[in-house]
């Protein structure tokens, strides 16, 4: 990277390694630097990858020492201290340049070509979503009770999200955070969906009301997005665009009870 933030720091962050304040220096860092979002990009996709695939069982410890026993193989980091550092070196660089490519061809929420400061990318949103996946990441306030969600909201953010359980009809309210788009401070409520969670991002808008935009897809997200009673959403999982639709529809439906 070409800037101050060492690559150690940056999977520290990752891995949930950094503690409070050093975090919320770097996520500061990171609304500026367009080189470490994209590297973190690009190891949040690689990893969301990996985990998604699950292509090997790990075998057991013991299993694993008695077999490099019995045939004499050297250990792991043997093997891995003899790759000559140029090879690692030409993976980390193609790495970072298909994911530089992926991020800028994403779209924009809204199919804005010519955003004005503040617009809200679907690649921030698919980042924010990545991230919340990390262990401890995910709520800030956990409770299936939006009576308890809603409020904890109050007086850390200056707007109020409408916060609602639909857990009848397969989406159970998990929790909330606070969370950070477009350079303000946004509300994410999180849902469930089968084995699946999902990040509704709201916020603010002076924008007119929208129905809800056709889904996008990348890296193997997708997400919706709609305006509705001065507010904006966007909805993003790697459940199916069907289901993202189905729960934009009942917060629609919802807030215009209260009409």
């Amino acid at each position: 990277m070409s800037c101050d933030f060492t690559a150690t720091l940056l999977h520290a962050y990752l891995d949930g390694e950094l503690d409070a304040m050093r975090a919320a220096e770097f996520e500061r860092h990171l609304e500026a630097c367009r080189d470490c979002m994209t590297s973190l990009d690009g190891a949040e996709s690689l990893r969301a990858s990996l985990q998604r695939a699950r292509l090997y069982e790990t075998a057991p410890t013991e299993l694993r020492r008695k077999i490099r026993v019995e045939l004499k193989v050297p250990s792991r980091a043997s093997n891995i201290s003899r790759v000559p550092v140029w090879r690692w070196l030409a993976v980390a660089a193609a790495l970072v340049l298909v994911t530089a490519v992926a991020w800028y061809a994403l779209p924009r929420l809204g199919g804005t070509s010519s955003p004005a400061p503040g617009t809200v990318t679907a690649a921030e949103v698919i980042d924010a979503h990545i991230r919340s996946l990390q262990a401890g990441h995910l709520t800030d306030v956990a409770s299936t009770d939006q009576h308890t969600v809603k409020p904890w909201f109050d007086g850390k953010l200056d707007f109020v999200p409408p916060v609602h359980d639909f857990m009848d009809e397969g989406f159970p309210l998990i929790g909330g955070r606070l969370d950070v788009l477009g350079g303000r401070n946004v509300a994410a409520l999180v849902y469930g969906r089968r084995k699946h969670y999902v990040n509704v991002f709201v916020w603010p808008t002076k924008e007119p009301d929208t129905p809800i935009h056709p889904p996008g897809s990348r890296q193997g997200y997708q997400w919706v997005h709609w305006r509705h009673k001065g507010m904006e959403f966007c909805a993003v999982s790697d459940t199916s665009t069907e289901d993202l639709h189905e729960l934009a529809q009942l917060f629609y439906q919802e807030d215009n009870k209260g009409r």
